[in-house]
């Protein structure tokens, strides 16, 4: 597996492009994206968020991300079209711009996370009512979709049940069914290479739009950061115990924080270099475990990819 020390590149974190001031970048949490017109730049830099705040840079985090959606759009080419045209770097990809979808789709396959919260208080999630005596962690019978809102920046998503959607006319009925048969068809794709490589695909949420008037795949896909991975060897004892699953991503971060009581609330603790690469680790490691190769870095400098990115605008 990779030898690659994340000591190493904690210097060469990119934590945002530096673009002519020309060039206008728009700054998700993660991503930095340059409008094209009809096509877009993304750059995933290596920032890392927890309970909605972006709070430092990890090693290898944006090749990581980027490269593992890659992997994943390569293997669902034939279930639907995704955005992407071309691979510019190991962290920034040419797409199409679409017109996105107001829906998060989550799809579930495990009663897990807020799908037990609700669950727990209620008996359904997002409007879908579940069998009586359900268990943590539990295995559905069959995926479902809890689909949830796309709110402002800095306000929660909110669950929206599929006949809100269709009835309000969020997305008419027909297309909605199309993203509903595709979403699916992605989640057991993902299950069955996941298995391959011993893992459980308990979750994820996938984005949508048109492009030419044809239902797209876009944003990112069966990442650590969008998706909940358990290991699969474990998972029996461990449901049977009533305990948490081992996980692939980055809770250990979430549980750092925790520890030292912040909840994104007020200034959060200073995020040591030795946290950093202990979470760039855990990223090599879910790269490694979902792709069956070993990671060698190829990421350039933030110099170096913003210089790359100007000369693709410029051109």
């Amino acid at each position: 597996m990779s030898t690659t020390d994340p000591r190493d590149l904690l210097s060469s974190c990119l934590e945002c492009l530096t673009l002519p001031s020309g060039i206008k970048v728009a700054r998700g949490k993660v991503r930095d994206v340059v409008d094209r017109g009809s096509e877009l730049l993304i750059c995933t830099t290596d920032r890392i968020s927890a309970f909605d705040k972006v709070l430092t840079t990890v090693p290898c985090k944006g090749e990581v991300l980027n490269t593992i959606s890659l992997h994943w759009f390569a293997a669902t080419t034939d279930i639907i079209a995704n955005h992407i045209r071309e691979e510019i770097s190991a962290r920034t990809v040419r797409a199409v711009k679409c017109r996105v979808l107001p829906i998060e789709v989550v799809v579930r396959g495990y009663l897990t996370g807020s799908a037990w919260r609700d669950y727990s208080k209620n008996g359904s999630v997002s409007g879908i009512q579940l069998p009586s005596g359900m268990k943590f962690n539990q295995k559905f019978d069959t995926a479902l979709i809890t689909p949830s809102t796309k709110e402002e920046k800095g306000t929660h998503d909110q669950p929206i049940a599929r006949d809100q959607i269709i009835s309000s006319g969020i997305v008419e009925r027909n297309l909605w069914e199309q993203v509903e048969e595709k979403a699916l068809a992605l989640f057991a794709r993902g299950t069955e290479r996941a298995a391959a490589r011993g893992l459980i695909l308990v979750d994820t949420k996938y984005e949508f739009g048109l492009h030419e008037g044809h239902l797209t795949l876009a944003d990112e896909l069966h990442t650590p950061d969008s998706s909940r991975y358990w290991y699969a060897d474990t998972y029996e004892g461990l449901f049977a115990e009533g305990s948490s699953q081992r996980e692939l991503d980055k809770e250990y971060l979430r549980q750092w924080l925790l520890a030292r009581g912040w909840k994104g609330d007020g200034a959060p603790p200073a995020i040591p270099d030795e946290v950093r690469v202990e979470v760039a680790k855990k990223y090599i490691t879910a790269w490694e475990t979902i792709t069956g190769r070993s990671f060698v870095p190829r990421a350039l400098g933030a110099k170096e990819e913003s210089a790359l990115i100007a000369g693709r605008v410029s051109n």
